[in-house]
């Protein structure tokens, strides 16, 4: 599982990897699902004194940013200290950040210029003309060891619904990764993260309009046409399935809202069931 670090940031003096941590509790079964982030249950005893910052942390939360920070600060890589932190969760699977060299999403905003990625989302809510969405050191970032070898055997690989702008783009954009797709024997499934014109959760249709994407599923498939094999529309969507198969992909259609473990599950099996059929 590769897992995008151009939102990393640093808050307090401290490493924060958002996307690494939130598929790291999500699996362990902590993740807090009331914000689809952070630890369920967690207390924010330690900002009581700094509540005018944007950035939520909680106590629980803390220690592993404590932890990594401290961990980078001695050398040790990013992959080494994600394993760990998987590890010390009770967990089996292999998540990778997608590189140990780091990069940061900026986003370039009308009358304000380029912002990071997490002050964009949170500070400023995602509210803004979005110009351009640049993912700063991406070219002097190599993969993480394995990424590539990992792609290139994979049976199947799928691109989740994620925001291919900030999320999945990230991990495209790291030298030979696309390359290894394209050059893949296994097939490739990508899952919606639009229904009906509309994101699940976050500015997904607020960037896709200001970078001159189509704001759809549709838009979305077209940023994954030359590797793509099987594009998962909701139900909602099947309307959009002859113009996903006209970009030479085959549409899957199926219920892509995952607001139940079930959900998330059947959804898995479908997609795979599709890939391996």
């Amino acid at each position: 599982m590769v897992v995008n670090t151009g939102d990393d940031e640093t808050f307090f003096g401290l490493h924060v990897s958002p996307d690494l941590d939130t598929v790291t509790y999500t699996l362990a079964n902590r993740v807090d699902a009331r914000h689809g982030w952070g630890v369920a249950g967690d207390t924010y005893h330690c900002l009581t004194g700094l509540r005018r910052f944007y950035f939520r942390l909680g106590d629980a939360d803390l220690a592993t940013h404590i932890y990594r920070t401290e961990a980078l600060r001695q050398g040790r890589p990013l992959s080494r200290i994600t394993a760990d932190i998987v590890r010390r969760h009770g967990l089996t699977v292999r998540i990778l950040p997608m590189s140990d060299d780091p990069v940061r999403t900026m986003i370039d905003l009308a009358g304000v210029g380029p912002l990071p990625f997490q002050e964009y989302l949170v500070k400023r809510r995602g509210v803004g003309r979005v110009r351009a969405v640049t993912y700063k050191g991406v070219d002097s970032a190599r993969p993480v060891r394995g990424l590539l070898t990992a792609v290139r055997d994979a049976d199947v690989v799928i691109i989740p619904p994620s925001n291919p702008i900030v999320s999945i783009q990230p991990i495209l954009a790291l030298r030979g990764v696309r390359s290894a797709l394209r050059r893949t024997q296994g097939r490739i499934a990508a899952v919606s993260p639009l229904v009906r014109g509309m994101p699940i959760k976050g500015p997904l249709d607020r960037l896709l309009a200001g970078l001159g994407h189509e704001v759809s599923a549709v838009g979305v498939a077209r940023l994954y046409r030359d590797f793509v094999d099987v594009f998962v529309l909701d139900e909602r969507d099947a309307d959009l399935a002859p113009r996903v198969a006209a970009l030479g992909m085959r549409p899957l259609i199926t219920n892509t809202i995952m607001n139940t473990p079930a959900r998330s599950r059947a959804l898995a099996a479908s997609v795979l069931q599709e890939l391996r059929g």
